[in-house]
């Protein structure tokens, strides 16, 4: 049984059709990477999946139980953490705050404190920074305190939403490792990337999203080697 299953999932915002029935599957321990243009979906199936968002039709099935109309919080609290685009840290908390924000499901305090340590043993710069209020981090080091933030919750899938976008060349590989050491590491990971030829590097498979439909899928090597995704998303 697949962890997470979509199934036929359709979304509108007002009378714009927003998702056409997509449906997939992501199995324990892969990380599956979305890929598509601006406005193609990727983001608003995220937030329909982690209930952010409520889909006109169809479900999301989240190990076993059915969890289309469960809130946002509750759906944290039974293992998925979302890393929403464009960061959204609280500007204003310290570093540390916003870490501990994201235990907020959690009531095991010895078990909290071992996960921040974990999270600062994959990110140093969280601790070394870990009193400075989050809106002075660099956009890099804002990234890792989402991802930091979001593994707080102690998740077993983790759904990222351009983790890369806006970073330096040297920062988005540095990125993607860290995604590549929380794959290892145990957590299944769903990636929205609009770096698709990096994406795909990474993950294990792929699906195309356009316009809202899903038309390619594949082994991620395979759809790196698709000509029709190369002059799409590849630039080659």
């Amino acid at each position: 049984m697949a962890m997470l299953e979509i199934k036929d999932l359709s979304v509108y915002y007002g009378v714009i059709q927003a998702l056409k029935g997509i449906s997939f599957e992501v199995n324990e321990g892969e990380v599956i990477a979305l890929i598509g243009a601006n406005g193609a979906g990727k983001t608003t199936t995220l937030h329909t999946v982690s209930g952010l968002i409520a889909p006109k039709s169809g479900s999301v099935i989240f190990e076993g139980q059915d969890i289309t109309k469960t809130p946002a919080h509750k759906i944290v609290s039974m293992g998925m953490a979302h890393v929403p685009e464009g960061r959204r840290v609280f500007a204003s908390l310290s570093v540390l705050q916003n870490l501990r924000l994201g235990a907020y499901t959690r009531n095991d305090k010895e078990e909290i404190e071992e996960s921040l340590r974990k999270v600062y043993k994959r990110f140093p710069r969280l601790e070394e920074r870990k009193n400075q209020p989050a809106g002075t981090l660099s956009g890099g080091e804002q990234q890792m305190l989402a991802m930091g933030r979001a593994l707080m919750s102690n998740p077993r899938i983790i759904l990222m939403d351009e983790p890369s976008m806006g970073l330096s060349p040297i920062l988005v590989n540095e990125i993607f490792d860290i995604i590549k050491e929380v794959s290892a590491g145990g957590t299944t990971v769903l990636l929205v990337e609009q770096n698709a030829k990096k994406a795909l590097s990474i993950a294990d498979r792929g699906y195309v999203l356009e316009t809202g439909r899903i038309v390619l899928e594949g082994k991620a090597q395979e759809l790196l080697n698709n000509k029709s995704v190369q002059s799409a998303y590849l630039g080659e």
